[in-house]
């Protein structure tokens, strides 16, 4: 355990294309039940999706957190200030999808010794979860409030998925989440009392949705990591 209460290690993995990738990696303390690649958020590796991370290999999983922002900013890291969220929105808007996924793509290959590999992703990284069950070897997807799935519906998961918006998100409408809905009726797609960011940190944190969500996410990696 580190003094901050973090737990793990950060490490550097080279991808494909030769980019090196900041990552931060827990195992748990016994034999893993699989391995689980944490995206972030809009506001990068903050303590937040440490935390996350964390929690999850308290839970028995080997996890990994990817900096997704890296091709754009090292290190970076945003709080919820209006300046603080507009540098976010900045680095947000300039991930390449096909870097993500390169990105991602190494992240599964660095935690896969620890057997099936899930991802889960919160915002943007509820998006990024999304294609990465269309087109990279997870076995299972768990999407937070990812805005851009309603644009692609077209890439279908090949794995197992479990959706999670709030009935009050500003970024995700509820005509959004139904078109999702109507185009994937066999997947579980949970609606919450809750805004945008309902299981982050910011002022739209909901502690009931982000616990509710948090229980369903465990039982359904259970069934399909292990």
């Amino acid at each position: 355990m580190k003094a901050n209460g973090e737990v793990g290690e950060n490490i550097q993995l080279t991808v494909a294309d030769g980019h090196l990738l900041d990552a931060y990696v827990a195992a748990p303390g016994r034999t893993p039940r699989g391995a689980l690649v944490v995206i972030q958020d809009a506001f990068g590796i903050g303590h937040y999706i440490r935390s996350v991370r964390d929690a999850h290999s308290a839970d028995g999983y080997v996890t990994i957190a990817p900096a997704l922002y890296d091709r754009k900013q090292r290190g970076a890291v945003f709080d919820h200030s209006p300046e603080s969220h507009k540098a976010a929105a900045r680095c947000r808007a300039a991930l390449s999808w096909d870097h993500v996924l390169a990105d991602v793509e190494a992240s599964i290959g660095q935690v896969s010794s620890a057997g099936a590999v899930g991802i889960l992703g919160f915002c943007v990284g509820g998006s990024v979860a999304w294609l990465a069950a269309a087109s990279l070897p997870v076995k299972a997807a768990a999407c937070y409030y990812g805005k851009d799935i309603v644009d692609w519906l077209d890439r279908p998961p090949c794995c197992p998925a479990i959706l999670h918006f709030g009935d009050s998100d500003h970024l995700v409408s509820l005509g959004d989440i139904e078109r999702v809905k109507r185009a994937y009726p066999n997947l579980p797609t949970y609606l919450y009392p809750a805004g945008h960011g309902f299981d982050g940190v910011g002022k739209g944190h909901h502690a009931a949705s982000a616990a509710l969500a948090r229980s369903r996410t465990l039982e359904f990696f259970g069934i399909y990591i292990g």
